[in-house]
């Protein structure tokens, strides 16, 4: 999936991984045919737009929320998600705050999302899916099974990368005995490295998503990256500058940005 994700959706996606008490319940909410929508964080700014509803305070559990969504009203959650705080809430964000949404249940979700800066989930029983809103970003939750497909191509593409990686890395220190490294050559050594460091970063966000499920593929890449070169030792060692963090941050930054057609890959379905 092409959508970034921001430090509060990747820990939200944490907590919606498969095994947890928080997927538990929001998929019995789906098979159940009727929707939700939950706040995961409270503040005075959620007590304000938010109206009715009572007061439970209770610990959380699939099972429960399950329960209290067949109520009318939205669901508020610890930010942690191990108690139920609020239930039948009704909110009413600010309507000015643009959203894409076309239900109600979404387009509220993401205002309240936007206005209060706490993650908002919202689940569609007519369409099937659970959508996270975080840090201004719409996220549909994918199912394990999908999840698992793009791990695995992505540990394909890190394995053939790692094995050009190596071949780039030979191909240097031979050059370096014959005092014969050129821009070319630290180049290419850099586009294998970065391709490597974003290939693994899509693993890694897999498996924040796959929770208990994801084991596997993370014991699959630890392996794969077991003993990989430093791209900061490489910078430092062929900067024209002198080694400093200033300089060393700066040419860490202008290689994150190279565009895939730069580097000469193409991610998780490549060659």
């Amino acid at each position: 999936m092409a959508t970034a994700r921001t430090h509060l959706l990747t820990k939200t996606l944490a907590l919606l991984a498969p095994g947890t008490e928080l997927r538990e319940g929001l998929e019995r909410i789906l098979q159940g045919g009727t929707g939700a929508l939950v706040v995961l964080g409270t503040d005075r700014m959620v007590e304000a737009i938010g109206t009715g509803g009572f007061d439970i305070g209770i610990e959380f559990t699939g099972t429960r929320l399950r329960e209290l969504a067949k109520m009318d009203g939205a669901i508020v959650c610890d930010r942690d998600v191990t108690r139920i705080l609020r239930a039948g809430v009704h909110l009413m964000p600010d309507p000015a705050i643009r959203t894409e949404e076309s239900g109600t249940r979404h387009r509220t979700a993401e205002r309240v999302a936007k206005q209060t800066g706490f993650p908002v989930v919202s689940v569609s029983a007519s369409m099937g899916i659970i959508t996270i809103y975080a840090d201004g970003v719409r996220y549909p939750l994918e199912d394990s099974q999908a999840i698992m497909f793009r791990a695995n191509q992505a540990l394909q593409t890190l394995e053939r990368y790692t094995h050009r990686l190596d071949q780039e890395f030979a191909n240097l220190a031979s050059l370096e005995i014959e005092s014969d490294v050129t821009v070319r050559s630290v180049a290419a050594a850099l586009q294998r490295l970065e391709l490597v460091r974003r290939i693994t970063a899509e693993v890694d966000q897999a498996v924040v998503e796959l929770g208990t499920e994801g084991r596997m593929v993370q014991m699959q890449l630890e392996e794969l990256v077991l003993g990989q070169p430093d791209a900061d030792a490489l910078l430092l060692d062929y900067l024209p500058v002198p080694p400093d963090a200033a300089a060393l941050a700066q040419a860490r930054e202008a290689v994150a940005g190279w565009t895939r057609r730069e580097l000469g890959g193409s991610g998780g379905g490549g060659p």
